[in-house]
């Protein structure tokens, strides 16, 4: 990752789309951080300048995605920065409601929809 403070963290535990999101948006000129669980999520937001958008992953190792929302909005820091959830459960979208997120994608992720997100955020 370059010097520059990513305009986008993507919290996913599954190595190889992280890997295609990731070659993805660099290649479309996006600047992104990645963290493979909620935890290591929150210790990046902690030490590093704030992305203009989070893509997060519900189902996850150590921390997942609802505890990564519930623990995001008790830092006042963090609250303002809005959170896309990317997820395959049928019933995330109801259950994601209910975290104050900006949206819901499901996967498999069709790129150029996630890229339309992304460029709300990102210009």
């Amino acid at each position: 990752m370059s010097a520059a403070a990513a305009e986008v963290l993507l919290v996913e535990d599954d190595v190889a789309l992280r890997e295609v999101v990731t070659e993805g948006l660099v290649m479309d000129g996006i600047t992104i951080a990645v963290a493979g669980n909620g935890r290591e999520a929150l210790d990046y937001l902690g030490r590093s300048p704030l992305p203009a958008l989070i893509l997060l992953d519900l189902r996850m190792p150590v921390m997942d995605g609802y505890e990564f929302c519930l623990e995001q909005r008790t830092v006042d820091r963090l609250r303002p920065v809005p959170v896309w959830i990317l997820s395959a459960e049928l019933d995330a979208g109801p259950r994601a409601a209910g975290l104050q997120v900006a949206g819901f994608l499901r996967k498999p992720i069709d790129y150029h929809r996630l890229l339309g997100i992304v460029r709300q955020y990102v210009p």
